[in-house]
Order: C-alpha cells, then sequence, then structure tokens
C-alpha cells in the first residue's frame, strides 16, 4: 500500500470478526513495528501479548471501570480527566456513571464490553528507566516521555493496515494499572502505557475526518498567522 493512502485511511477499528490473527503475521506486523523512532534508541516499549482469558477479563474490566466515567464527564461537556477540568464538576459527573453502566449491561454491549474477545490483545508497556522525561520537573503533567513509546504504537497500526488488519490504541485500561501491575507481573520500573486490540475489521473508514492543516498549524506564535502553502492542501 502507498505510504499516504495507509496515513489518510489507518483510523480506529473497534468491530472485528471472529478470524484469528496467525501467529506469523502478528510476528511481522511486531517487526515492522520495532523500527519506530524514539529517544535515543533505547527501545523503552515493552509488549504482553495477552491470550488466558482471565487476563483478558482483567483487561476488560480495568476498561470498563473508567469507561462509563469517560462516557458521564463527555455528557456533562467536559474532557475527561482533562487537566484544567473543574474538579467539582467532574466528580459530580462521574456519580452518574453507575447508572450508564446499569444502562450498557441491558444491552448487547459494544468494544468496551467485549474487549476480552478481540483476537488479538497486546499490552504496550514503558520502561522508566529508558524514558528521558526532559519535561518531569515542569509544573504541569509530564508528557513528552510518551514520544518515545507512541509511535511505537502507531507503526504498530501501520504494519496491521498493511496486512489488512485494523486496531485501536486505547489508554482506558490504564486506570487500572494498580491492580493490573500484580495480574501482568509488572516490575515497579515498567508502566502501562495502553493496549491495543487488532483483528480482521468488520468495516474500514476510507474517509477519516480531520480538521484542515490551518485549522491547528499557525506562524511563530500561538495566535499567529495561520499556515496556509501556496495551492493547498
Amino acid at each position: 500500500m502507498e505510504l499516504g493512502e495507509a496515513l489518510r485511511t489507518t483510523g480506529a477499528v473497534r468491530e472485528f470478526t471472529g478470524e484469528p490473527v496467525d501467529d506469523a503475521v502478528l510476528g511481522r506486523i511486531l517487526d515492522a513495528a520495532r523500527f519506530a523512532p524514539n529517544g535515543g534508541n533505547r527501545q523503552a516499549w515493552r509488549v504482553v501479548v495477552v491470550r488466558r482469558p482471565e487476563v483478558r477479563r482483567a483487561l476488560r474490566d480495568a476498561y470498563l471501570a473508567g469507561w462509563y466515567e469517560y462516557l458521564a464527564q463527555g455528557a456533562a461537556g467536559l474532557t475527561p480527566w482533562g487537566a484544567l477540568n473543574d474538579r467539582a464538576a467532574e466528580s459530580d459527573a462521574v456519580s452518574t456513571a453507575p447508572a450508564l453502566a446499569a444502562q450498557a449491561a441491558a444491552g448487547p454491549g459494544g468494544f468496551p464490553e467485549h474487549l476480552d474477545e478481540v483476537p488479538v490483545l497486546l499490552v504496550l508497556l514503558a520502561d522508566l528507566r529508558r524514558l528521558a522525561t526532559v519535561d518531569r520537573d515542569l509544573d504541569r503533567i509530564p508528557l513528552v516521555g510518551g514520544a518515545s513509546v507512541y509511535p511505537f504504537a502507531w507503526s504498530i497500526l501501520l504494519a496491521a493496515r498493511d496486512e489488512g488488519l485494523g486496531g485501536v490504541v486505547t489508554t482506558m485500561a490504564v486506570r487500572g494499572e494498580p491492580h493490573l501491575r500484580t495480574v501482568l507481573g509488572l516490575p515497579d520500573e515498567v508502566v502501562m502505557a495502553g493496549v491495543i486490540a487488532l483483528g480482521h475489521p468488520v468495516h474500514r473508514s476510507t474517509r477519516l475526518r480531520r480538521e484542515p492543516v490551518a485549522a491547528f498549524t499557525t506562524v511563530d506564535r500561538y495566535d499567529g498567522t495561520p499556515f496556509a502553502p501556496p495551492g493547498g492542501p
């Protein structure tokens, strides 16, 4: 597949057929993804391929514990767990999560409720000993360390696309890390960065909706002139 097409058509896939993914295919995906850019070539990522049903259910349960809180905050007009959220408003919103969970339990459920049934579940981990978190001492939430881990996740999705698969990276289960550390046998210096779900897609979006370049790119300053190259895009 031509790279430009892959970049424009590799969207999040959360609906999969029951067709299994061969280990040889998964091996090729991870083999390609390992060439992702990362700080100092320290390759701080680790991956756990989750197969045992009880571990899969633990991931699902950790996901669901945060999922309904996520929905409740979104319904209240908040960015879920946003760094600048009003904490009182966030708490009020989260208090409605049990009602959303009850509603979901009465239906067939979707991706979150059936996470344990996804053909391939990969737990993406980060080794803190290998991450250069250059924003560690700033008076804000650290962010930069992820730059040495999440490109690897994106490379997994691109490599999966090339194999005819689809997938998504989700961070929801990370909220359950304290419990999952024991389930996954994580040492103290290793943390969860997310879960990657892969499989054969039921359908694939070919036209992704994104803001135009000028909506998020400015010249010289945050409030500078929108970047508008000649001829588009």
